[in-house]
């Protein structure tokens, strides 16, 4: 099962003309589910994630807003199987109360069980790891929640701009290096298993970060919920995608982190 992570800048730089480059990206991975952050749609018009469904063929989940002048930034799941229910959060700000990051849950009916994949995105600021951390473990609980409904033998995948580094407390408490918010529920971070390199998803020879602060970073990942039923879940392959222009243009500001996991044959 091959799994996509994707920031796609919102309407950011040359965003129209940016759309043929991410689409055309997304289909040549073949995904099939796709976890999608800084996602646009117009109120009443045309939305970016259901556009990308319908190109590739893809069913989509999507959260509703927030909005800036009638403009959504939200997340998406995008799937190749049928989607049974949408759930979504709001992950708290500071001090607290829900704020405008999310994370959009979609149960997926695959030919051998239920699959839950889960889009979100965290605080971008540098200072701000008190606060992912409180996102973080809202984000465990919300995860938690989805597990009870599915096959307890199937991982909860998690597709996210963390806007947190590897080593970061977010991280390590996602990872299980520190204690997690919900006892006996850590994550599997793909790209640290099987992935080779950096992986640097936020990069200094991508031409929109030209002028950015430190812009050699892994910000972006695909987790694996634990613990499971071996071997499903298990990353098997791990690389990165729209690292180059498509017709002279950069799809997005991010790199997209695509992972290949290991899923039970139909009927299993």
């Amino acid at each position: 099962m091959r799994v996509i992570s994707w920031n796609l800048w919102w309407r950011f730089g040359p965003w129209a003309e940016r759309q043929p480059a991410i689409a055309a990206t997304l289909a040549a991975e073949t995904p099939d589910v796709v976890c999608l952050q800084e996602v646009w749609g117009e109120r009443g018009g045309a939305d970016q994630a259901h556009t990308l469904g319908a190109a590739l063929g893809l069913h989509v989940a999507r959260s509703d807003g927030p909005w800036w002048e009638d403009v959504a930034f939200g997340n998406a799941v995008l799937s190749r199987w049928p989607i049974r229910e949408i759930d979504t959060i709001r992950l708290p700000r500071p001090d607290g109360e829900p704020g405008h990051r999310s994370a959009v849950a979609a149960v997926i009916d695959h030919p051998a069980g239920s699959l839950v994949a889960v889009s979100t995105h965290l605080d971008h600021r540098f200072d701000a790891s008190g606060a992912r951390l409180a996102q973080v473990a809202a984000l465990c609980r919300f995860v938690e929640g989805l597990r009870a409904r599915v096959d307890p033998e199937w991982p909860v995948v998690v597709g996210g701009d963390l806007n947190a580094v590897p080593d970061s407390d977010e991280v390590r408490v996602l990872t299980g290096r520190s204690a997690p918010p919900v006892a006996g529920l850590v994550f599997t971070d793909a790209w640290e298993v099987v992935g080779d390199g950096p992986g640097w998803t936020w990069r200094d020879d991508n031409p929109y970060l030209g002028d950015a602060a430190r812009p050699r970073r892994r910000l972006d990942y695909v987790l694996v919920s634990w613990p499971r039923t071996k071997p499903i879940g298990q990353p098997q392959r791990a690389w990165l995608a729209g690292l180059d222009a498509v017709d002279g243009v950069h799809p997005s500001d991010h790199a997209a982190v695509v992972v290949d996991l290991r899923e039970p044959p139909a009927g299993a």
